[in-house]
């Protein structure tokens, strides 16, 4: 004998099912583009954390060189005429080179920083010959403050001659000291310092 039901069953249809699953295969994805995202922020950060403390590094080459350089110019001025291989120093600065030229680096002195950290650095005088700056045919850059005001008439005695370079007290030449490092995992960081002496 069957039982009776007081209410005939219907057929389920299970649509919650499909929505369900629809459900968590957005999750599922949304889930993975987070995930994916925090790692890229973390990459990101990490690189960026990476070159900060290569360029610190750096740092210490463009030190080392000024000291040298300024150690030298107050000794021995004549010393800046000519190269100083075994410093890093240059004489010359040919502008048609970049800073990823082998020959931009020719003459350049290796330091350690104590850190394991090897820099190299190499110093420009930024003239055209290997001569006293003043020499003729030699053209370097060279700068002096300017302390003239509006207004001013020319002072007795004062040149107002324009066909001539007129420095303002002792000009100071252009020196461009530049390092380098190249990091354990390949990146490598590139500083340069400009530094005016009167020479």
């Amino acid at each position: 004998m069957m039982p009776i039901h007081p209410f005939p069953m219907r057929r389920q249809r299970g649509i919650a099912l499909p929505v369900m699953l629809i459900m968590l295969l957005i999750l599922l994805v949304s889930s993975i583009y987070l995930l994916r995202s925090s790692n890229s922020t973390t990459l990101t950060a990490a690189n960026l954390a990476y070159d900060a403390q290569l360029a610190r590094a750096t740092d210490f080459g463009l030190h080392t060189g000024f000291q040298w350089l300024s150690q030298t110019a107050t000794a021995n001025r004549a010393t800046l005429n000519g190269n100083v291989a075994g410093q890093g120093y240059r004489a010359t600065m040919n502008t048609k080179l970049g800073t990823r030229s082998s020959e931009f680096w020719d003459g350049s002195r290796l330091v350690n920083d104590g850190k394991g950290n090897a820099i190299r650095y190499v110093i420009h005088r930024m003239c055209s010959m290997n001569a006293p700056t003043n020499a003729p045919g030699n053209y370097c850059v060279r700068t002096t403050a300017n302390t003239a005001e509006l207004g001013n008439v020319v002072a007795v005695g004062t040149s107002i001659k324009t066909d001539g370079v007129l420095f303002n007290g002792v000009p100071q030449t252009h020196f461009v000291i530049t390092a380098r490092i190249d990091g354990p995992r390949g990146g490598n960081v590139i500083t340069q310092m400009v530094v005016l002496i009167a020479v």
